[in-house]
């Protein structure tokens, strides 16, 4: 288990930020979100106790998704939000209060650090890790408002080829709740690629206290969480172009005149 707060000596370790900010141009209203980005751990926590083999493993991140999210905002000029540390430390796309906000278990893996996890010190994560990059995703919908654009949430992820034996045929996935402004159109111009495209699979869009919940839905803001298959983010090149085709086909779905607009459509989640 992790060291108590008062048991690490935090002044010897180097500073660990939390999350990193791509600045985006003035009239852009999309806006990227990557919660997986890395699989990074501050030095006080060590490894948890995994192997750098199980460190590798889509249990401790979106392998390829910083990749597409960076390249996608150069594109683009939108501005993003990427968590830094690991979603094993704990989960920056779960709510507060959701239940695998810190993972004991992962895909049949025991994470040995969070295993006697107890609250006190879900709290500090929370507050050290989680709350400042909630806080910088919302600073990044708040600065588009301010400068009366209404933005549209993009949060990108990848996904395993593979889950629990069963292979996943969708190359791409487009998670929603109710609101299709942005997951509709994305997931119409996407099949027309001859990609294949599953409409909130290989998971449901519908999670209370997930980053878009509390970004989009609870916003009335168009958004949409993208998995792209991991198999297909494995070199550069790949991720360059997955981030060219969403930069080809996101423009004209952003200048859709519903897109403009604040409108609340509930959470099947709710």
């Amino acid at each position: 288990m992790p060291l108590r707060s008062e048991e690490k000596n935090l002044s010897d370790d180097p500073p660990f930020r939390p999350f990193d900010l791509v600045a985006g141009v003035a009239d852009q209203s999309l806006t990227l979100f990557c919660d997986h980005a890395r699989n990074a751990l501050p030095p006080a926590y060590g490894d948890l106790g995994l192997s750098s083999d199980s460190l590798q493993r889509h249990i401790a991140w979106d392998p390829g998704a910083e990749a597409v999210t960076r390249r996608l905002a150069a594109l683009t000029g939108a501005p993003a939000a990427l968590a830094l540390f690991s979603r094993l430390l704990i989960d920056p796309n779960r709510g507060e209060d959701d239940p695998t906000l810190v993972m004991r278990l992962s895909d049949g893996a025991v994470i040995p650090g969070n295993a006697k996890i107890d609250a006190a010190e879900i709290f500090e994560r929370i507050e050290t890790f989680w709350r400042p990059y909630r806080r910088a995703c919302a600073g990044l919908v708040d600065d588009a408002l301010n400068r009366n654009l209404t933005p549209a949430l993009l949060a990108i992820h990848s996904f395993t080829p593979k889950f629990q034996g069963r292979a996943r045929p969708w190359e791409v996935g487009i998670l929603w709740d109710r609101d299709p402004r942005l997951s509709a159109p994305l997931i119409e111009a996407l099949a027309s690629e001859n990609i294949a495209v599953g409409d909130n699979e290989p998971y449901d869009g519908a999670l209370v206290g997930d980053t878009l919940y509390e970004l989009s839905t609870r916003r009335g803001l168009p958004g949409a969480l993208i998995e792209i298959r991991q198999d297909l983010l494995e070199t550069p090149e790949q991720c360059d172009r997955w981030a060219a085709l969403l930069a080809k086909i996101l423009p004209p779905i952003l200048l859709r005149p519903e897109m403009a607009r604040v409108e609340f459509f509930g959470s099947r989640a709710d």
